[in-house]
């Protein structure tokens, strides 16, 4: 059995207030228990990780040190910004790996994580944290063992900078991660018309931006539970092309492709207000209208066992 919370699930940045109180206004961070597994994973560090390092003082601390496995999508500050906040790693006896990838070789996964947590940005130094941080950098892997019947594949995603997308599976049961992501497309010039267009490339860029969108569908195919990024709709997409994040209708449309069974819609524009939201869901929630995904939109506190 796993058992996944929602944290936070806005994209950008944290927007709390009035109009957010229903589906929440904290970045991005989910939470993943494995039945008969000490170890705590959690995917993504944003604002939302300072309620559950909360909740872990108060409910698992008192059982004994932490074992954690922090999961994160990609580096961008709104999926890392919360760690300094994350009270359990300033207690002696947790043990904390952080995993994830790292775009520019020359920083380290250590460094972008911890970068944040110097003197001109936060009182206390990294390097005074009293818990056992570790780093793993991560590429794109098939079935990770991880130990307890516990797997996990990761996938490149198509962003600005190093994203990958996990998919955890245990006992038959797959959870998926799909962000921040945007889709594939051509790059080259497909108008005829234009005096630089090139047939070659145009047909050999579109056969490219296929091929990648198929092992996307490919990588979440069947999973029980996908988390995908919908930051936009599709016409609020065409003046936000190349900013790395999906539209409601790609993420539906690739969710029944792939034989998804529940798709949880994800990465809240941070404008998107809580009456906004609920308009949308009639019309994308609405059962069947889409195929046979059941959609929702994720909300902050919500939990949903596997």
């Amino acid at each position: 059995m796993m058992k996944l919370k929602f944290w936070g699930v806005r994209g950008s940045i944290p927007c709390p207030g009035t109009h957010t109180m229903k589906y929440g206004g904290n970045g991005a961070c989910l939470e993943l228990r494995v039945e008969g597994r000490k170890e705590i994973i959690v995917i993504d560090a944003g604002s939302g990780i300072r309620e559950l390092g909360n909740a872990m003082m108060s409910n698992d601390l008192p059982n004994g040190s932490l074992k954690l496995a922090l999961y994160l999508s990609h580096t961008h500050w709104d999926h890392i910004m919360g760690f300094p906040y994350f009270t359990p790693i300033y207690v002696p006896g947790t043990a904390l790996t952080v995993h994830g990838p790292v775009t520019y070789e020359d920083d380290p996964l250590k460094d972008v994580v911890g970068g944040q947590m110097k003197y001109r940005y936060f009182p206390i130094n990294v390097s005074e944290l009293a818990s056992d941080i570790t780093y793993s950098r991560l590429r794109e892997e098939p079935d990770v063992d991880l130990g307890g019947g516990l797997s996990l594949t990761t996938k490149f995603l198509n962003h600005p900078i190093t994203s990958l997308g996990y998919r955890f599976e245990h006992e038959g049961k797959v959870l998926c991660t799909c962000y921040d992501h945007e889709p594939y497309r051509n790059l080259f010039i497909t108008d005829p018309d234009h005096p630089e267009y090139d047939e070659a490339m145009a047909l050999e860029g579109e056969e490219v931006a296929k091929e990648q969108n198929l092992a996307v569908e490919d990588f979440f195919n069947g999973a029980d539970l996908l988390i995908h990024d919908s930051q936009y709709t599709a016409k609020e997409y065409k003046s936000r092309v190349n900013w790395g994040h999906s539209t409601f209708e790609h993420a539906i449309a690739a969710a029944n492709r792939a034989g998804v069974k529940k798709l949880a819609l994800f990465h809240h524009d941070p404008d998107r207000t809580d009456a906004q939201i609920d308009e949308m869901a009639k019309t994308y929630c609405a059962p069947g209208e889409f195929g046979d995904t059941e959609v929702f939109f994720a909300t902050e506190g919500t939990e949903i066992v596997l």
